[in-house]
């Protein structure tokens, strides 16, 4: 076992002050746009690079983790690496912090959706912002990859998770299988078998929750804490639990609200998920707004706090190790499939991807932070905007 993976301390360190962690997290909820895969590589890069606060070995044992439960994937990093540093307070603080911006500025979408009956255009920022988030995840990928496909059966393991996921292959099969076979040899040492079965994380079960049409504050609530406690995988998968509740069932919803609703999430930064926000705001105003996002955003909390303490464990069981061995190289084969994904839709002409590649060399040549290359991609997006204006 690679030395950067050994188990953290068991009391966490008194270095991290809650108020570092919260101005961390809020300057990461502002700005990080691009989805989960964009949001963890900017927070390897804080916590890993620059900080040193976990290792890369203990980051992809997080990241691990939070592949193997429902809830946004970003938030939930988050929320453990806020409990790696100061456990419940650490938890708390963090978690709340990435999501707050994310919810203010989807609130006020939210608001300016109701009150002009659109979204105001900003394809501009994106397409300033894209290339600079295809740079921040090939960085991540750059400095992961020699600890999660450390040996040639991890990479090859690795190989077969791209290519399972390029054919469509669901992303939880994905990470249980490459976890399996990883795990597979030791269990012919009953021992480990048996530290095993003493470890196995709790896996959640959710109840389907009966709603009537009649709209109500708690009936929003647990609509959205369920589509919280279930949903795995990118927003696209969010889109169709949204779509099956509150358009065909219980027709709170438009599929053009609907549609908007999501796009606000992506237009944001922080978590896709505060499209519960904007839904929220739309349904029942600001205390609307609020329930929804309480409640799908609560399960991420309570999971990352059932499993969390367990990571150190699943690191002292051999057949854990390397089970979870198998599912941070599958985790680190999904964020390849995702960067291919996003390069397709960053790199839209000959300015896009020299910007992409002048912010690969800033970060990978020069250690440049990812905030202020997002910030110069959006003022290098504004300014094409202002010059379209201008002709």
């Amino acid at each position: 076992m690679a030395t950067d993976s050994e188990d953290p301390p068991n009391q966490p360190p008194s270095t991290t002050s809650l108020a570092e962690l919260a101005r961390l997290f809020l300057r990461l909820g502002a700005t990080a746009f691009g989805g989960p895969a964009a949001h963890i590589a900017m927070m390897r890069d804080e916590v890993v690079h620059r900080r040193g606060w976990l290792t890369d070995g203990h980051f992809l044992d997080l990241l691990g983790a939070t592949n193997l439960i429902p809830g946004p994937n970003s938030t939930e990093m988050a929320i453990h690496i806020g409990w790696a540093r100061r456990r419940w307070s650490g938890l708390v603080v963090a978690g709340a912090s990435f999501i707050l911006p994310a919810v203010l500025l989807t609130g006020v979408l939210a608001w300016a959706y109701v009150r002009f009956g659109k979204l105001p255009g900003t394809q501009w920022l994106l397409w300033g912002v894209k290339p600079v988030i295809l740079a921040v995840v090939v960085q991540a990928l750059w400095g992961l990859a020699p600890t999660a496909a450390r040996t040639w059966p991890l990479r090859a393991l690795a190989l077969g998770a791209i290519a399972a996921s390029a054919l469509g292959v669901h992303e939880l099969v994905i990470l249980f299988v490459s976890g399996a076979l990883m795990a597979a040899p030791r269990l012919r040492d009953s021992r480990g078998a048996g530290s095993f079965r003493q470890i196995l994380p709790v896996v959640p079960l959710a109840a389907g929750v009966s709603v009537s049409a009649v709209l109500t504050l708690p009936r929003l609530f647990w609509i959205f804490l369920k589509i919280g406690s279930v949903l795995f995988g990118s927003g696209y998968v969010l889109l169709a639990f949204l779509r099956a509740d509150l358009v065909l069932r219980l027709h709170w919803l438009t599929e053009a609200q609907l549609i908007d609703a999501i796009t606000a999430g992506q237009l944001t930064p922080g978590p896709v998920f505060t499209t519960a926000t904007f839904i929220g705001y739309l349904l029942s105003g600001p205390s609307g707004a609020l329930v929804a996002t309480a409640g799908i955003f609560l399960p991420a909390f309570v999971f990352v706090a059932l499993s969390g303490p367990l990571v150190p464990r699943l690191r002292r069981s051999p057949v854990a190790r390397a089970f979870l061995d198998g599912v941070n190289v599958a985790s680190l084969a999904l964020i390849v499939v995702v960067a291919a994904q996003l390069g397709r839709a960053a790199v839209v002409d000959p300015t896009t991807g020299l910007l992409g590649l002048l912010a690969a060399i800033a970060l990978l040549r020069f250690k440049v932070n990812s905030t202020w290359l997002i910030l110069g991609g959006a003022t290098l997006g504004l300014g094409a905007h202002l010059l379209q204006l201008l002709h």
